[in-house]
């Protein structure tokens, strides 16, 4: 018992600060030596006093992206590595559906200006900072249609 108030205590300590999924939960307490058992019964207990959500950390998760100006595609990649599930992953990115073409085109314009180039170079250039912030290329080539 006392173990498990000891894995409680640093899983909230590590809550305390921001809001983490279950999986980065798993994977710090166990870095901190403790049996995945033992860590389990935890995190259960704390998603049933909902201080741990997935839910709650990926909404949390894709607002703070999609504010500092990531697309879709790489939020999606970010929050698997977190080891949140596809099907949260795709609830929660639903409600920002429609705005993905006025984000990306807002990332453009405030790292190019307004005006939309002719010149292929300047056009692919801006093409991949697009793509590496995680819009999707034919989002992309609509931007510059």
């Amino acid at each position: 018992m006392k173990k498990q108030n000891s894995i409680r205590n640093t899983a909230m300590n590590l809550l305390a600060r921001r809001e983490h999924s279950a999986s980065e939960l798993l994977r710090k307490l166990k870095q901190r030596e403790h049996s995945e058992d033992e860590i389990l019964a935890v995190i259960d207990t704390l998603q049933v006093e909902n201080l741990q959500s997935d839910l709650r950390f990926t909404e949390s998760f894709i607002n703070q992206r999609v504010n500092a100006g990531h697309g879709p595609i790489k939020i999606r990649h970010e929050l698997k590595q977190r080891g949140v599930s596809g099907e949260l992953v795709n609830a929660v990115l639903e409600a920002y559906e429609d705005e993905w073409q006025d984000r990306m085109s807002e990332q453009r314009i405030r790292k190019f200006g307004s005006e939309i180039p002719n010149d292929y170079s300047q056009k692919m250039k801006q093409a991949r900072f697009l793509q590496n912030r995680g819009f999707s290329p034919e989002s992309v080539m609509r931007l510059f249609r």
